[in-house]
């Protein structure tokens, strides 16, 4: 792959995400208009886009304040959900090690579960891109605008419109994670990951303060590690005898009396 500029890594990297883009588009509407709909100022739902920036924890913080519980658990729920964000960084960290702390904070920052789609594919095609952190910084950047963009269109709109939130809009964030994760499926570590975290996720639902995601989360990574070790376990074992070819041969022999009297004689000879 040859090397791109900085603009032309930054272009693609936005490029690349617009059908993140498309899709979490919806999701920005629906929570201006939930926003819309508890005690919140309009300015509190388009200042939490602006300096939390995620998607989920901001959804669960309007519905959270909305029902007055306390600063505590807001932010401990918040929190939880927003944990599986350490294990994005923990993965693209090795691509933005040789950054400065400037760099990375701005990327930490502008993280998502669609940044982290787009990047770390991209990383994954291209492990020693020297241009990679540009098109880090344009996944992100992309994605950040869209927010606010859409935040504030549901915040005007759902102000006009308050059954806006159950259009089912929201269907498109699902499709849209659904396009994330079936393309990983395809390598077996992944699919055993995504089925296991899938089921827990299930079957803990009920859990208070969302803490069946981190369940999920926790039984998906330990059971997609197992798969791994389990592979390459497999794949250090050395290969049957059947796989060499000698078998075959010795049976080829068998069949054939001319071959193996050619064969006893080569055997004389040496």
């Amino acid at each position: 792959m040859p090397v791109l500029s900085r603009a032309a890594s930054f272009a693609a990297g936005a490029r690349d995400t617009v059908p993140m883009i498309v899709g979490a588009a919806p999701f920005g509407l629906i929570f201006g208009a939930l926003v819309a709909t508890t005690p919140l100022a309009l300015w509190h739902g388009q200042l939490m886009s602006l300096s939390v920036f995620a998607g989920s924890s901001q959804f669960i913080a309007a519905g959270l304040f909305a029902t007055g519980v306390g600063y505590v658990v807001l932010w401990a729920t918040t929190l939880i959900v927003n944990l599986r964000h350490m294990l994005y960084a923990a993965n693209l960290l090795p691509h933005v090690r040789h950054l400065n702390w400037r760099w990375r904070a701005v990327l930490g920052f502008l993280l998502t579960d669609e940044t982290f789609a787009v990047t770390s594919s991209h990383f994954h095609r291209h492990r020693a891109d020297p241009m990679g952190h540009w098109y880090f910084l344009g996944s992100g950047l992309s994605m950040y605008v869209n927010w606010q963009a859409w935040t504030l269109a549901g915040l005007l709109f759902g102000a006009a419109f308050p059954r806006l939130q159950t259009l089912g809009l929201d269907f498109a964030m699902v499709a849209t994670f659904i396009a994330i994760i079936v393309p990983q499926m395809a390598r077996l570590p992944w699919a055993v990951a995504t089925v296991v975290a899938g089921a827990a996720a299930y079957l803990c639902r009920g859990l208070p303060y969302k803490l069946g995601l981190l369940v999920a989360v926790a039984l998906g990574i330990a059971a997609g590690m197992l798969a791994l070790h389990a592979r390459r376990r497999d794949g250090a074992r050395p290969p049957p005898e059947s796989d060499t070819g000698a078998p075959s041969e010795r049976a080829e022999a068998n069949e054939r009396p001319d071959l193996r009297a050619e064969q006893a004689c080569a055997g004389a000879s040496q």
